[in-house]
């Protein structure tokens, strides 16, 4: 039973990734696993290239055999020793709170599609959850501190940003809805609903517009530049706060004994000794 538990530590331990570690066996792994993940995306998209998916057709097919391979062992081998992890410590309800984490139905999304589309008749439906292949991507940002750092950055933003979202929303269905009520009478087969004026809406307020609706009217041309310039304003508002966030996460912040945090490691330290921090 020791040796067991020895035994499911070690792989843990080596599925586990250590931002702060660079070398040894679960770093290889990762490594290896991240590339792994890079080239079934790389195959995914080049398999819809009609030449090439006729001619490489039977290896596509094969490496992706090979890669669900990989990732289902992979998978079994989290579930079976997720348990050593602090959070998923209970043998039953510590694996199924590990099957419904995030990275949880990642890991099982990235082959669900896999097996679905065995025993799916429907073709239509089969290419849907082959689209879904596209999600293992998403598992490469556990393996890489860019990633540990944009998902920080969010998170600690993330008051800021709902706040700028809820002004481009309001404006949005605002604007969208007094457009409606100034054209729909000259333009009722354009402006034909609030919803469809929302289209026109966000199009001018990305300052995209598609040029398929349009207002003729002079309260309208003047509400629509309005719109336009401030959906300029308002769309640099999140850009704003997201580099304010990088800059605050790579440059560290300091505490209350007046230290600085590593954004990578967490490690704290004093700012004369931010050369000396290596990871």
């Amino acid at each position: 039973m020791g040796n067991k538990r020895t035994f499911r530590k070690k792989v843990w331990s080596t599925l586990d990734v250590r931002y702060s570690e660079r070398k040894g066996l679960s770093f290889m792994f990762n490594i290896s696993l991240s590339i792994l993940i890079f080239l079934n995306t790389i195959a995914i998209i080049l398999n819809t290239i009609p030449d090439l998916g006729e001619t490489y057709h039977h290896f596509f097919q094969d490496f992706e055999y090979f890669s669900v391979a990989i990732f289902s062992v992979e998978y079994l081998l989290r579930l079976w020793s997720c348990v050593e992890n602090k959070g998923h410590s209970h043998p039953f309800w510590g694996r199924l709170s590990y099957i419904f984490s995030f990275w949880g139905l990642v890991d099982l999304l990235a082959i669900a599609p896999f097996y679905l589309s065995a025993f799916a008749a429907d073709f239509g439906f089969i290419r849907m959850l082959r689209l879904l292949r596209i999600l293992r991507l998403f598992r490469m940002s556990r393996y890489f501190h860019a990633f540990r750092i944009i998902k920080n950055v969010l998170y600690s933003k993330r008051e800021e940003l709902i706040l700028s979202f809820s002004f481009i929303f309001f404006l949005i269905i605002f604007s969208s809805s007094l457009m409606y009520y100034i054209e729909h009478p000259y333009q009722p087969e354009a402006f034909t609903s609030i919803p469809a004026s929302i289209w026109w809406g966000v199009n001018t307020m990305t300052t995209v517009g598609y040029g398929d609706m349009y207002p003729i009217t002079l309260p309208g041309k003047i509400l629509g530049a309005f719109v336009a310039i401030t959906g300029i304003s308002l769309f640099a508002l999140p850009a704003g706060i997201i580099a304010s966030g990088f800059n605050e996460h790579i440059r560290g912040y300091k505490n209350e004994q007046g230290k600085v945090k590593c954004p990578y490691c967490q490690a704290e330290y004093f700012l004369a000794e931010k050369n000396m921090h290596r990871h």
